[in-house]
């Protein structure tokens, strides 16, 4: 039984090819975090340029840029200004460097601040950890932000930026939703207006296990990509069921998130992702 009017996937229109692989740029730690050293915001913007640079020059065909080096997280209302500014530097630079669509992500689950980037940046679409429902995270309790994201959405005149929803996000526990099944919250992401349904796996690199796939494409029309855990061993299989990915620790050296892109682990598994699925 439908329970949203059907939209058209976002995916074909956003990146020209089938099965869509997008790098994730995981930034340095921007001014004012506690990992933050006091580098130039000229150096975190090079760092973050190689890394996109690195993965266009190996096939990807998008990237996501997020301030994943802002660890430990704020809620999303207590993220500040210096935060969505440097961000908003950062992403303008690599659209600059690199010719390729991409996305943001403002952690913690900053809807609207990704929002607000995605505008002043041109940003194709934005990542919502947790779009709909409340999860108790690292950050504490995290209540999804859907209907006051999609209002200053329109209010800005954002209404082309997509939104990546994740539908059992990871680093946190369900219990407050732990009588839904994940199909259940899959219907949900559909329903308060996601453009697109995440699957993940527990933790930031970990694999997002093929019943997770199955339990999220049992409760929604929407396409649905892959957020954690693919990599080249795996890549083959777990495709096949996906219609996208977004891929970012098993890219880098050492397979290490915070590492930066290693070139040749991106070109080896765009390699042998599309010797399976053409693009």
């Amino acid at each position: 039984m439908a329970i949203a009017p059907a939209r058209p996937s976002p995916l074909a229109a956003i990146f020209r090819v089938s099965k869509p692989l997008i790098g994730n740029v995981h930034c340095a730690p921007l001014p004012g975090t506690p990992r933050y050293r006091g580098e130039p915001m000229a150096a975190i913007v090079k760092r973050a340029v190689e890394d996109a640079r690195a993965y266009a020059a190996g096939g990807m065909n998008g990237l996501m840029l997020e301030n994943h080096g802002d660890i430990p997280f704020l809620p999303p209302g207590e993220i500040g200004p210096e935060i969505v500014a440097a961000m908003s530097v950062l992403v303008k630079a690599v659209a600059e460097a690199v010719d390729l669509p991409y996305g943001i992500n403002l952690l913690a689950n900053s809807a609207i601040g990704a929002l607000a980037i995605a505008k002043a940046t041109d940003a194709r679409f934005i990542r919502v950890n947790q779009w709909v429902n409340a999860y108790v995270a690292n950050e504490g309790l995290v209540e999804g932000e859907s209907g006051r994201a999609l209002r200053f959405r329109r209010m800005i005149g954002a209404d082309d930026v997509a939104i990546f929803a994740d539908v059992h996000v990871k680093h946190g526990a369900h219990a407050i939703v732990g009588d839904r099944g994940v199909a259940e919250l899959a219907r949900d992401t559909e329903f308060y207006d996601a453009d697109v349904a995440i699957a993940t796996g527990n933790r930031t690199g970990d694999t997002v296990p093929p019943e997770e796939i199955a339990a999220v494409r049992a409760g929604t029309r929407l396409p649905v990509i892959a957020g954690s855990g693919i990599a080249k061993d795996n890549a083959a299989a777990l495709m096949a069921e996906l219609d996208g990915a977004i891929v970012g620790s098993s890219l880098k050296h050492d397979g290490v998130w915070w590492n930066q892109v290693d070139p040749a682990r991106v070109e080896a598994f765009v390699t042998e992702v599309r010797r399976h699925h053409p693009a």
